[in-house]
């Protein structure tokens, strides 16, 4: 199969296209055609070797954790989807941004997305919800959500308001109709959010999510006067300090599942900012790294 490779870590530059050996999936995995994978902050910074102390690849490796496309070989102990079925999810750290994919956790596309929407909802929904899970009920509440405008902070204020809260969300100013699009109460990010909010929420802000990792994890456990009323996504090291909920991705169907129901509803649409052909991998992953993504880049096979 093709596939994009990097061979040493590095720049953008350094992925190539090239022939490599097809992946089988194993006990409780399948294996999809890629239409589309997605392009996430781990993807350039695993290739860049920012991570290489946390999670060292074995080299040369294909980058993506994410993708959508048509089921072609299914593994041992699979139920509940057949050969030919649409489905988009989540595999390895590494091995989506290529023609042949295996996936852990899935679940079938709604006929609502597009190929591309799909392959931007894997990493981006499952992270998004186990932020706001971290935060309890929804319902009634107002929700501040950092970093608003990017792959995980869309998803996040869609199926947020999708639970009944009520929320803010922080982008740049180039960002706020984009956010009032989804549903959130647009804001800029940066001093003087406090007394931003103060006029936004009157009645104070209950809890926080942020997705963004640009140092406010003090000011925004400040905000809430409790750590515990925040989670973070992002600033592991930060939450871990102050004592908030720090959250990861895990590879988790039920949760895919439920962001294609909310999808079925028209309650949830993946963001993509732009597509590029994988022949153009390394344009995708410098679009990526540059930052102030609005919802997600995304990969066509």
């Amino acid at each position: 199969m093709r596939a994009a490779r990097f061979h040493t870590y590095g720049e953008a530059e350094g992925l190539v296209i090239e022939q490599v050996p097809d992946p089988h999936p194993g006990p409780g995995e399948i294996r999809v055609r890629v239409a589309a994978a997605g392009v996430n902050p781990i993807d350039w910074k695993l290739r860049a070797g920012a991570l290489h102390g946390v999670i060292p690849l074995e080299l040369p490796a294909v980058p993506g954790r994410d993708a959508a496309g048509v089921v072609d070989e299914i593994g041992a102990e699979v139920q509940g989807v057949g050969i030919g079925d649409r489905v988009f999810g989540l595999g390895g750290v590494t091995g989506a941004t290529a023609e042949l994919f295996v996936l852990s956790a899935w679940a079938h596309v709604p006929a609502t997305w597009n190929d591309e929407q799909a392959a931007g909802a894997g990493l981006a929904s499952v992270t998004a919800m186990r932020g706001l899970d971290a935060l309890g009920s929804l319902a009634g509440r107002t929700l501040l959500v950092e970093g608003a405008a990017g792959g995980v902070g869309s998803a996040a204020v869609e199926i947020a308001v999708a639970r009944g809260a009520t929320v803010i969300g922080t982008a740049s100013e180039r960002n706020h109709e984009f956010l009032a699009s989804l549903g959130a109460v647009p804001t800029t990010y940066g001093p003087g959010l406090a007394q931003r909010l103060s006029a936004l929420a009157p009645h104070g802000v209950d809890v926080v999510l942020d997705t963004a990792a640009s140092g406010s994890l003090d000011d925004l456990v400040a905000i809430t006067g409790d750590p515990t009323r925040v989670a973070t996504v992002a600033d592991h090291a930060g939450g871990q300090r102050l004592g908030t909920h720090v959250v990861n991705a895990e590879n988790d169907s039920t949760l895919l599942s439920e962001a294609a129901e909310l999808g079925r509803q028209g309650r949830y649409t993946p963001r993509v900012e732009q597509s590029y052909p994988l022949e153009r991998i390394a344009d995708a992953h410098a679009h990526a790294e540059r930052g102030r993504t609005r919802g997600k880049i995304v990969v066509r096979i």
